[in-house]
């Protein structure tokens, strides 16, 4: 179906047109003003300085034209020249029930026809996730659903830190401590243990001592970076204990990610694109794209215009090691060959924006990226009550999994507090607390613009009241359950329809579905979709307290605001979905 602004909008430009002006001005939006108008066009104020004429009287006659359409129930001038639009009720409730009907929900093909890999999680191999991963993950699930919603072939993938120096100074660690030494024996052909000899645990204790060794000792830094140059050079040794850090951390990332309800189709990391990255420098060396500068290989990105310093993208250190411009220029290579995208997103914090930056121009000089516009959707911080990025309670950083626990224990406490499943079977209630938790954690940060810095405060996103994803999720429960008793009492489920001021309100904020997905694709912006929802609830919430539904004694009045309940329903868990948020069947 089109979207209701989209049709406005055609129907004012082709008003427009027939004045002889560009139908460009005919762009429809909400009112400002929702006491006043519905909808309004502003048109008139721009055309007027193109065409050097009176707005109002531009208005004026743009309005004569729109009159002519049984759509509108008003029409007027207002201002300079805003002109502001009502619909008839008969032609909300039409476009309501073909939205009822649609599988989709009129959800936009902005994407129809485009292909795009989106790049986000960034968790390190050896290392657990913590809280400082939430953002990312959160932030770019949720727009991986959004996209492929609207029509885009999304390839997501997890682009695993599992390549630089950390892996160096896990290797020399080993060694110092005497762990496994076959493979630190250069005479040593293979093949290497199946097993591990190291666990997850251990490389959680031993991956800060070995960081602290090589801070505390020039020695140590030099052998890790010497471990890491002959990992990456493709000594077998140090790859086959590359291979066991790599199975034994995805074990724990992908209980990570399954607790939030996040799922790759790649799980690629740096390591991935060795065999493309020593082809592509020697690419860029011959065709002096990367040049030596102070013994290392670099490409100078630097342009005329930049009113800042730009520094030039290091792609092979002095002691031959590569770093992360240089995989991720590999990495933009293979997405290229394999995906083929119209668009590659990274869903990275904001304070890596100068490196990605560096990489862009780098793509761009090289000319590898194809077709694809490569670009950097970045985030601010997480942070506690007192201002400062989310910590434990001592000071630590929290893992990912303790804070998941936290928010679920929350989530019990709010449930008890608030009388909710206490005579539910035990795995019933636990699983209420989990989904509980999860919409708290994921809607404090989405419901906040990913640029902005924000306060978690468990206690306030928790709450079934107010702003928060357990309200949402209550508010969609409310609803299944009328609709469940209805089925049980027989009552039948019919076409949505108006007949009061509330009906008409939750019918607009409905039909604004299609225009919130688009928006919120195009500034890469769940908060979008969370404004939406939380809308939506209130206004159903308003319809709900004003009109009997279930103690409805007319059938057809009674089916209609049923049909009117199913539509909001399926609306409300559709945006939540784009969320990552999930609907229990009952609370």
């Amino acid at each position: 179906m089109i979207a209701l602004q989209s049709e406005l909008s055609a129907i004012a430009g082709a008003a427009f047109a027939a004045e002889g002006l560009s139908e460009s001005f005919g762009q429809v939006q909400r009112s400002d003003r929702p006491d006043l108008a519905q909808f309004q066009c502003n048109g008139a104020l721009a055309a007027a300085k193109a065409a050097k004429q009176n707005p109002r009287a531009i208005a004026t006659k743009v309005a004569e034209r729109l009159k002519a359409n049984p759509l509108f129930a008003k029409i007027e001038i207002a201002g300079p020249g805003f002109i502001n639009l009502d619909l008839t009720d008969a032609a909300l409730a039409e476009r309501g029930v073909t939205l009822s009907k649609d599988e989709r929900l009129g959800a936009p093909a902005t994407g129809e026809g485009k292909a795009m890999v989106i790049d986000f999680g960034g968790p390190n191999v050896a290392k657990p996730m913590h809280v400082g991963h939430i953002r990312s993950s959160v932030i770019g699930d949720s727009l991986q659903r959004l996209f492929r919603a609207n029509g885009w072939a999304v390839t997501s993938d997890i682009h695993l830190g599992d390549w630089g120096l950390q892996m160096g100074q896990l290797i020399s660690e080993i060694e110092h401590r005497g762990i496994a030494p076959v493979y630190f024996d250069a005479n040593f052909t293979g093949p290497y243990p199946e097993q591990s000899p190291v666990t997850m645990d251990d490389l959680e204790e031993i991956y800060p001592a070995a960081s602290a060794a090589c801070k505390a000792d020039e020695a140590r830094l030099a052998e890790a970076r010497q471990a890491t140059a002959e990992l990456q050079a493709g000594r077998p040794g140090y790859r086959a204990l590359w291979q066991h850090f790599f199975n034994v951390s995805k074990v724990g990332l992908d209980r990570e990610f399954g607790s939030l309800g996040i799922h790759f189709d790649l799980w690629k990391g740096e390591a991935s694109v060795d065999p493309i990255t020593v082809p592509m420098v020697e690419d860029l060396k011959a065709r002096k794209i990367a040049v030596e500068s102070e013994g290392a290989l670099v490409i100078p990105v630097e342009r005329n215009s930049d009113k800042k310093e730009m520094p030039p993208l290091i792609l092979v250190k002095q002691d031959g090691a590569v770093l992360y411009g240089t995989t991720d220029l590999a990495t933009i290579i293979d997405r290229v060959r394999e995906q083929n995208p119209d668009l590659i997103l990274y869903v990275v914090d904001q304070r890596q924006h100068l490196h990605f930056e560096q990489v862009f121009r780098a793509a761009e000089k090289a000319g590898i990226a194809g077709k694809a516009a490569l670009e950097h959707a970045g985030f601010g911080t997480m942070n506690g009550t007192d201002g400062k990025p989310f910590k434990t309670r001592a000071g630590g950083v929290m893992k990912l999994f303790d804070l998941i626990a936290m928010v679920t224990a929350e989530a019990e406490k709010r449930l008890a507090e608030q009388g909710i499943g206490a005579d539910y079977p035990p795995e019933e209630r636990a699983d209420i607390a989990k989904k509980v938790g999860i919409a708290t954690l994921k809607f404090a940060d989405l419901s906040n613009y990913r640029l902005t810095d924000y306060v978690f405060d468990l206690e306030r996103f928790s709450k079934f009241e107010g702003k928060t994803g357990p309200y949402l999720q209550y508010a969609a429960v409310r609803i299944k359950s009328i609709l469940r008793r209805a089925a049980e009492q027989g009552f039948a489920t019919g076409a949505p329809a108006i007949h009061s001021p509330e009906e008409r309100t939750l019918f607009l904020q409905l039909l604004a579905l299609p225009d919130a997905m688009a928006a919120a694709e195009k500034g890469r912006a769940p908060n979008i979709l969370c404004d939406y929802a939380f809308t939506l609830a209130q206004n159903y919430s308003r319809f709900y307290s004003e009109h009997h539904i279930l103690s409805e004694s007319d059938a057809a009045l009674r089916a209609a605001r049923l049909g009117l309940c199913a539509v909001t329903l399926a609306v409300l868990t559709k945006v939540l979905g784009l969320l990552g948020i999930e609907v229990p069947e009952r609370m």
